[in-house]
């Protein structure tokens, strides 16, 4: 098996995430808010202020960039960090590169101080929440209408919660009234 390398990009590395959200957006149209056509218009600067809004993992295999997560705070929830735009390449899918980028946004949550990782997740994604649950994210009851709209999966999103401290099962399963 090929080594998969996962690194934090910085503001310095706006192009290596363009390339990679831009693939993406190309082969997963359906899975993300805006479109290629939109962020393929985006400046430099605009590039280098979402650098510096959350932190960029690239996951790469031989010198190949084969995937991407990014993971910020959340405002309304102090504690907790959201994992958003995982992605893997089609070729390099089922071969570890979503579950080392999602240990990577947890180590680098941890790091900064989180005690927990959120991952939103389709109702109606029987292998993200299969993704999820196997990698040791809790289902919650929170839901909140999707915010991409995909007949697909659904209108809804469940909330996964990963604890950064301790034992995973300890995580209760919490109901918020925020959507």
């Amino acid at each position: 098996m090929t080594a998969i390398t996962v690194r934090v990009l910085g503001e310095e590395d706006w192009q290596d995430y363009r390339d990679v959200r831009l693939s993406a957006l190309q082969d997963s149209p359906e899975a993300f808010i805006r479109t290629y056509e939109e962020e393929s218009g985006y400046d430099e600067e605009l590039w280098r202020a979402r650098m510096r809004r959350s932190h960029r993992l690239l996951a790469t295999s031989e010198g190949q960039a084969i995937g991407t997560a990014s993971v910020g705070g959340v405002p309304e929830e102090p504690q907790a960090a959201d994992l958003f735009g995982l992605w893997v390449a089609p070729k390099a899918r089922h071969g570890g590169a979503a579950w080392r980028l999602v240990e990577s946004a947890a180590e680098l949550a941890a790091r900064d101080g989180y005690t927990q990782l959120i991952y939103w997740v389709s109702t109606e994604n029987g292998r993200g929440i299969a993704f999820a649950s196997n990698f040791g994210f809790r289902l919650t009851s929170r839901r909140r209408p999707t915010r991409v709209h995909n007949e697909e999966f659904g209108d809804q999103e469940i909330a996964f919660i990963y604890s950064l401290e301790g034992d995973p099962a300890e995580v209760p399963n919490v109901s918020s009234g925020r959507h």
